[in-house]
């Protein structure tokens, strides 16, 4: 064997390698289109708290507070299935397979910072403490895209750190959190993918 099949050879090992550790099949599409289902949401929880407390953010009571929850949840809902869908015809159509160790490793590295999150962010609104939501929920959200990039493409790291970021940001200036959250999660979304 010459040293070009040598060389040849080591790079299809690495390939194979770097399949096997990373789950390489996340579609970009969904990314975008979840980025879309959260301005959508939050244009309709703007409007709701905006028209139904006075012109301002910062009163939600009984009915409202549970919409904006239904909204939020409905988002959640509604990525989490778009990004299945499209991710499962993606990897189809990459002949490979969606539900291995590297996928395993990515959802559970994605989803324990992220319930955890989400259970805390549930206390706290429901404590009526709201200045602190938006913040928090792009921390979370961003812990889980940096614990989740290391079983996936590396650009989500850097997604991450931006929304970990933007969350510190809005904890300390509360009164701006719908708007950093909007351009974190919904703006960050339709670029980074």
């Amino acid at each position: 064997m010459s040293n070009e099949d040598y060389l040849k050879d080591i790079s299809e090992i690495k390939n194979l390698m770097h399949k096997s550790s990373r789950f390489i099949s996340l579609s970009g599409l969904s990314g975008v289109l979840a980025g879309i289902y959260a301005l959508i949401g939050a244009a309709i929880a703007y409007w709701l708290v905006t028209n139904r407390s006075g012109g301002t953010l910062f009163i939600f009571h009984g009915w409202v507070f549970w919409t904006c929850m239904f909204i939020l949840f409905m988002v959640a809902l509604l990525s989490a299935v778009t990004g299945i869908i499209l991710t499962t015809r993606k990897a189809k159509k990459n002949n490979e397979k969606i539900w291995d160790n590297s996928s395993k490793r990515l959802l559970f590295n994605f989803l324990v910072p992220l319930l955890v999150g989400g259970v805390y962010c549930f206390i706290i609104l429901n404590q009526g403490r709201y200045g602190q939501t938006g913040g928090l929920m792009l921390i979370f959200y961003g812990l889980a895209l940096v614990s989740a990039s290391k079983y996936s493409i590396g650009d989500i790291k850097y997604l991450g750190y931006i929304e970990i970021v933007l969350g510190l940001m809005a904890s300390y200036y509360p009164g701006y959190g719908f708007w950093l959250w909007n351009y974190a999660y919904c703006l960050w979304h339709l670029d980074a993918f």
